[in-house]
């Protein structure tokens, strides 16, 4: 069939059993949706055998929770993120710390520290690292009170919540910049990970000949008043995917440089006799703007 016959079906569709006029922007989105994949099975030929077992797989990703994964996986959430970026840009607004994706492993209600808090619960093997910066407007002022969220993997590139032998909230806190707008964190520091083997994901990467390897990774929200929300991760510079990374999170400014210190009277601060690292990252936020695309919207997530 050809784009003008398809066209004409799906008039018969819309037309029939109709009981009301609907929701026009879910009509319109779902019109083009369908019409473009009836597209795609006669330019790609796939028989009824490959549909439905496409149509089995999606089910399978949703059943095991993994379309969060799958999403990433394709780029389509990278793709998002571009379009933000194009959006902002046809608005006016430039400059800002690089957004990237959100992934399906936030977990919200941590608990909420006042400028400073300690992620890990200190059960958990792992090398120290603490993090600090500023948080900045678009002038370069610091910006005090801001909401920082942060989660990352353990040393196993688990997550707490979705990993049960871990403690709630572990390596999840939400940090209230100070009056210098600054935060600060330790931790231990993640490990890069992969999908479950076997999962959807793996199942799909495979076919595509691709790998499912994320780089070592920290996640991050930043609110403010008259803010435009921030959803972005640092990636750590020493991980060997970190330009390969399966879910197209890394991006040019979001890998700071980390440093080790051995000072003896530094250690001894943060009761230890080991070496730890630092990262020092600084997120600058764009103001809120009527004409630009919403950046704190609803999608599913997990809460505690």
């Amino acid at each position: 069939m050809d784009k003008k016959s398809i066209e004409a079906l799906y008039d018969r569709f819309e037309t029939t059993g109709v009981t009301g006029p609907g929701n026009p922007r879910v009509k319109a989105i779902v019109r083009r949706l369908v019409t473009d994949l009836m597209l795609a099975i006669e330019d790609l030929d796939i028989q009824p055998e490959e549909f439905w077992t496409g149509l089995n797989y999606l089910s399978e990703a949703g059943r095991n929770g993994e379309l969060g994964l799958v999403v990433p996986g394709i780029g389509l959430e990278h793709f998002l993120d571009l379009r933000t970026d194009e959006a902002e840009a046809k608005a006016g607004l430039v400059g800002g710390t690089p957004r990237t994706i959100e992934g399906p492993l936030y977990v919200a209600g941590a608990p909420v520290c006042q400028g400073e808090a300690r992620l890990d619960d200190g059960t958990q093997p792992g090398e120290l690292v603490v993090m600090t910066g500023l948080v900045r407007d678009e002038k370069g002022n610091p910006i005090p009170g801001v909401k920082v969220e942060v989660w990352h993997a353990n040393h196993l590139g688990n997550y707490s919540y979705f990993d049960q032998t871990q403690s709630a909230f572990n390596l999840r806190r939400t940090i209230i910049t100070d009056a210098n707008g600054r935060y600060k964190f330790r931790s231990i520091m993640p490990v890069g990970y992969s999908v479950p083997p076997g999962g959807s994901t793996d199942i799909l990467l495979q076919q595509l000949g691709r790998h499912g390897h994320r780089p070592a990774h920290i996640h991050f929200f930043a609110h403010a008043e008259g803010k435009r929300k921030l959803t972005t991760q640092i990636n750590i510079e020493s991980d060997p995917h970190l330009w390969d990374d399966f879910a197209f999170g890394t991006r040019e400014g979001l890998v700071p440089p980390v440093k080790t210190n051995s000072d003896a009277a530094a250690m001894a601060a943060l009761g230890t006799d080991k070496p730890f690292y630092e990262i020092e990252f600084n997120f600058d936020m764009q103001p809120a703007k009527a004409e630009a695309p919403d950046t704190d919207f609803d999608r599913p997530r997990a809460a505690a």
